[in-house]
């Protein structure tokens, strides 16, 4: 069966007649005629009472008049929207994240881009209990926002910018009076980070591991503020970004040390490389790298 055959038949029904169906979509009746024959034959069985007035559809034609009315307009909306995205107005844009502070600037990026970019299909989810990257490969995600990025093939890493680890500490606690901390200063710590595994977290990764260091102790915490409570409270250190640290820092709740001197942090926007070009993409990632511009303190917009 072919999309004519259907498009003859809601012609025909809706005309009520094979000639008038015939003028609707362009054909001479006989050409009409041959097609709903050329059906009948394929499916052995009658689709029209040709000698109602109007033609009317045996009940082998009435489901193929509903197939033809479920079918044919998700072709036409799908090649619609395939023309929006070819013209760079349409898409779908499902997005994970492997950084649980990034929420505090991600959610105020996607809602300003719903306003310039309403036709696009926007999607968000955390990436913490499954893997994203490979998840984008296989295009089941369209950008991931993270700060690791492996050698997927088809897989591009667009830099969004750097931004500095700090560990944070009560204003109460003997290294308050430091500006820097060692690794070797946190083996009597409970240190409290985000429910992930060591190797994702950067205090882990780029700082105590190298040293052969580990904590006294450690616990998790779902949310950014309740880390800062347990650590306010004395419960603990935490290690998080220079712009997420800033606000507390601000109500005199902790004290931030650098890291050694210094451990810095690239973050990256992965996505497809067959999207990179794409006109909503492109303007997703400059308007994050704005938004985080204007409103994070102490990151550094990666050049591209």
């Amino acid at each position: 069966m072919d999309i004519k055959h259907l498009k003859t038949l809601r012609a025909i029904r809706d005309t009520g007649s094979l000639v008038e169906a015939a003028e609707r979509i362009y054909l001479t009746q006989s050409a009409v005629s041959h097609q709903v024959r050329e059906l009948e034959n394929r499916l052995n069985t009658t689709i029209l009472n040709r000698k109602s007035r109007p033609v009317s559809f045996t009940p082998a034609g009435q489901k193929l008049l509903a197939l033809a009315d479920e079918i044919l307009p998700r072709i036409s909306n799908t090649l619609d929207e395939i023309q929006q995205m070819v013209g760079g107005t349409a898409g779908r844009l499902h997005i994970a994240i492997e950084c649980h502070s990034c929420f505090q600037w991600l959610i105020p990026s996607i809602n300003q881009y719903r306003e310039s970019w309403p036709e696009v299909e926007l999607d968000f989810s955390s990436g913490f209990n499954f893997e994203p990257l490979p998840a984008l490969q296989q295009s089941m995600l369209d950008l991931v926002v993270t700060s690791d990025p492996i050698p997927l093939e088809g897989v591009s890493y667009e830099p969004l910018f750097q931004y500095e680890n700090k560990l944070a500490v009560s204003i109460r606690h003997p290294l308050a009076s430091q500006s820097q901390v060692w690794p070797e200063q946190l083996m009597e710590e409970t240190l409290i980070t985000y429910p992930v595994e060591k190797g994702r977290l950067d205090i882990y990764r780029e700082f105590l591991l190298p040293a052969g260091v580990k904590p006294k102790a450690t616990r998790t915490a779902e949310l950014t503020v309740m880390m800062i409570q347990l650590v306010a409270s004395g419960r603990g250190v935490c290690c998080l970004p220079n712009w997420a640290l800033a606000e507390y820092l601000n109500k005199d709740l902790i004290h931030a040390l650098n890291l050694g001197d210094g451990v810095w942090t690239t973050l990256y926007a992965a996505i497809r490389t067959e999207q990179l070009s794409s006109s909503y993409v492109q303007d997703f990632i400059s308007s994050a790298r704005e938004n985080c511009m204007e409103n994070l303190d102490g990151i550094v917009i990666q050049e591209t």
